[in-house]
């Protein structure tokens, strides 16, 4: 029914140990093996590039390994049973949306690096080295990172996304819950320079992707505020009070992210807004219009 609960193999070998040019404090659980420094180094490199890549870069990448897992993928028989189907049957009552939604959306996609903060999320690993995380337990995060989220009013959160995937999503975001956003730059010391013109105090951080927005939750840290914090597989929660799951890297994964968090957040502090439908956030009505648009060009018929 589901591709990604058809099959159920280990999880990553890698284990990847924090260090101090990642910008995330050093210190993290205790993990079940242990690595040599150059290691260490190799691997955190490793994950740190996952969500540093371009938006071109993964656009080339995905479409290769989507070519690899399907030659694959054809060497692996997939068990079916039906009692199987009726456990996701249940699920899919009992989760925020329904699970095709999920799906569609790409968030249970991480990357070929894992994280031991990550590890106990994972499902299985993809054909072709990726990730997948656990559907139950991004939809559990979500739930509870909604709960965690509503407790601080609009003027106390401030939500950071450096990534280009996220900002249309973000900015909606921003508007919707009267949330600050920032979005392509973060001024670092805004949160604790009293100095700056434009400095100011905040209760909560969220942080899209701690490679990407390191600055933040680095300032964050320092001021000793909350963080909520959107992990994929290749990122550490470590300084985080709240983490929710998910691909961090996808417009379509962010998107849903961000519908739901806005969402549930009006509804819980009685905000009353026009929240545009999922598809909106997925992009997938604006993609519709803009292929609808490349038609109409090459008929050389104005819209």
């Amino acid at each position: 029914m589901v591709k990604e609960l058809k099959e159920k193999s280990e999880t990553a070998e890698e284990i990847i140990k924090d260090i101090e040019k990642s910008g995330v404090p050093k210190e993290i659980a205790k993990k079940e093996e242990k690595l040599d420094e150059k290691s260490m180094r190799k691997l955190a490199k490793k994950a740190k590039a996952e969500s540093i890549i371009s938006e071109e870069e993964i656009k080339e990448k995905k479409k290769a390994l989507l070519k690899k897992a399907k030659k694959l993928g054809e060497k692996f028989e997939r068990p079916k049973t039906e009692e199987l189907k009726e456990k996701v049957k249940i699920k899919k009552k009992e989760m925020l949306i329904p699970l095709e939604e999920y799906i569609k959306a790409g968030i249970y996609l991480g990357t070929r690096v894992v994280t031991p903060n990550m590890r106990p999320f994972i499902y299985r690993r993809r054909a072709d080295g990726l990730a997948i995380f656990n559907t139950d337990l991004i939809d559990e995060k979500i739930k509870e990172g909604i709960e965690y989220f509503s407790k601080f009013a609009p003027e106390d959160v401030v939500l950071v996304c450096k990534r280009e995937a996220g900002w249309r999503a973000a900015k909606k975001f921003g508007e919707i819950t009267g949330i600050r956003v920032f979005t392509k730059k973060y001024p670092t010391g805004i949160l604790t320079n009293k100095q700056l013109p434009d400095f100011f105090e905040n209760e909560l951080t969220i942080i899209t992707d701690h490679w990407v927005d390191k600055n933040a939750l680095n300032d964050t840290l320092r001021v000793h505020k909350k963080v909520l914090m959107i992990c994929d597989t290749n990122n550490f929660s470590k300084g985080a009070d709240q983490i929710i799951l998910g691909n961090n890297k996808s417009s379509k994964s962010l998107g849903l992210i961000f519908y739901l968090l806005a969402k549930n957040y009006c509804k819980a502090r009685k905000i009353k807004a026009d929240i545009p439908d999922l598809e909106w956030w997925t992009g997938e009505e604006l993609e519709e219009k803009i292929k609808k648009k490349e038609i109409l060009a090459e008929a050389g018929v104005a819209e």
